[in-house]
């Protein structure tokens, strides 16, 4: 069973929302559960990163759906953002926010179901590939594909992803535990890096991403011949 929100300060919009989503479930065979928020202030309060769709309404009283969204991002990384709009200007900007799709209202049925398939499959394909955190505000759920490298600096691990740097209590070995799974190979007793965002190898230096970092010679052969497997195994 899948979790959904609604955030939607109109009834009339949350309970079309709601029979779109029984509608959908019926046809296809699935299971959701389904909670309505009033308002953005009420859906982030005390969040927690259960849900796999969030549809959005963007122009809502005090706190808008947008800026919700970016506060979201923050400590939900995977989940699919869908934002409901009367205006299209709006939708536009979902990409800061890497919104899965905008439903423009009256939205009517083969629109909704069109890009509420999108949004499950866009969740279902980055929750095989995230991760989750402990972070001071509780947990925070990370795609390993936009995790560049982590690093561990006084007994802090530093995860740098594509967006914004998050920083933890922790230790590398069991990061790198977790993470090798994912291809990240390590270059020396600070670094983890994705191979995905290695730019170049020149000499004891790697390039990740606009970062240059120290490649430890007793690391120098084991490094190179794991980032050749990672590259004949086609990046995967």
């Amino acid at each position: 069973m899948r979790n959904i929100a609604i955030v939607e300060d109109e009834d009339p919009a949350a309970e079309w929302l709601r029979g779109y989503i029984c509608r959908f479930a019926e046809s296809d065979g699935r299971e959701f559960h389904v909670d309505r928020f009033r308002n953005a202030v009420e859906f982030l309060n005390g969040y927690k990163s259960v849900y796999s769709v969030v549809f959005m309404d963007i122009q809502m009283p005090g706190k808008d759906g947008m800026s919700a969204a970016i506060e979201l991002r923050k400590i939900d990384k995977t989940v699919s953002v869908v934002f409901i709009t009367n205006l299209i200007q709006y939708a536009q900007k979902g990409y800061e926010v890497d919104a899965v799709a905008y439903l423009l209202k009256p939205v009517n049925y083969y629109d909704f179901a069109l890009k509420f398939r999108k949004a499950l499959d866009v969740y279902a394909m980055n929750e095989r590939r995230d991760i989750t955190i402990n972070v001071s505000s509780g947990i925070c759920r990370v795609s390993t594909d936009k995790l560049m490298y982590v690093e561990i600096v006084r007994h802090k691990l530093v995860y740098h992803l594509v967006d914004e740097v998050l920083e933890v209590t922790g230790v590398l070995q069991k990061a790198e535990e977790e993470l090798k799974s994912y291809g990240f190979l390590r270059c020396n007793q600070c670094y983890l890096v994705n191979p995905r965002f290695i730019r170049s190898v020149n000499g004891l230096t790697v390039r990740v991403g606009d970062d240059e970092l120290a490649i430890s010679r007793p690391r120098k052969n084991a490094f190179m011949s794991e980032l050749a497997k990672w590259y004949a195994g086609g990046g995967a």
